[in-house]
């Protein structure tokens, strides 16, 4: 048992949230692996995923790894401050998680795999943590852009769940929201562990697979 954190792993009421800031998060133009711009506008036909799953370093990673995969960032979402900095989101008073964007070629990957990696690559049974990062901003969640995407991020939730359950895990604990504001991070956190392969990476998955071809009508 975690003493003393309570207070992290207890969202915040909007009206006692930190007021941010109008001024953007200035980041890199272009990605630092993919080479891609990290900002809209983007190339026609591509869709866009946001999901948190713990700290977004090691989140982002497994996506821009992925085939198909135009280009990532990392940000805050799900939250209420405008624009929040990194301290401002550690201290639990934004609302936001800590998340990464996901622009896709659906022609190359799907939205289903997408999600397959986002389960696969972390416990999404934690609840306000994720391994020993504790706090609202670790907590798991995929925040849909279409109607599409909320009904197949419900049915691979449920479809994921019977797995864990199966294999001895808990309940499922992630939430999953229309999709607001995508605030994105401070630079030094764009492509973390490709400037710092030996970085802390905190992710760590359960080990069971996630079934794939899910097909909602």
């Amino acid at each position: 048992m975690i003493f003393g954190l309570g207070h992290k792993t207890t969202m915040v009421d909007p009206d006692r949230a930190l007021r941010g800031r109008e001024r953007e998060i200035e980041v890199p133009e272009k990605h630092a692996v993919l080479g891609t711009p990290l900002k809209p506008p983007f190339p026609e036909g591509l869709d866009q995923a946001i999901v948190g799953m713990g700290c977004f370093w090691g989140a982002e990673r497994i996506f821009w790894q992925a085939p198909g995969v135009y280009t990532t960032a990392v940000g805050y979402a799900g939250g209420f401050t405008p624009n929040p900095t990194y301290e401002e989101v550690c201290s639990g008073r934004t609302g936001h998680a800590e998340v990464v964007l996901v622009v896709f070629d659906p022609v190359k990957i799907t939205y289903d795999e997408i999600l397959r990696r986002f389960w696969e690559g972390h416990d999404p049974t934690q609840g306000m943590r994720q391994g020993n990062d504790v706090g609202t901003q670790y907590r798991s969640l995929i925040l849909w852009t279409t109607e599409t995407q909320r009904a197949e991020g419900e049915a691979s939730k449920a479809a994921y769940g019977e797995r864990l359950s199966a294999a001895g895990y808990s309940e499922i604990t992630t939430e999953i929201e229309r999709a607001g504001r995508f605030y994105y991070a401070e630079e030094y956190h764009q492509q973390y562990l490709h400037k710092n392969p030996f970085g802390y990476c905190g992710l760590g998955g359960t080990g069971v697979s996630c079934p794939a071809g899910l097909k909602v009508s």
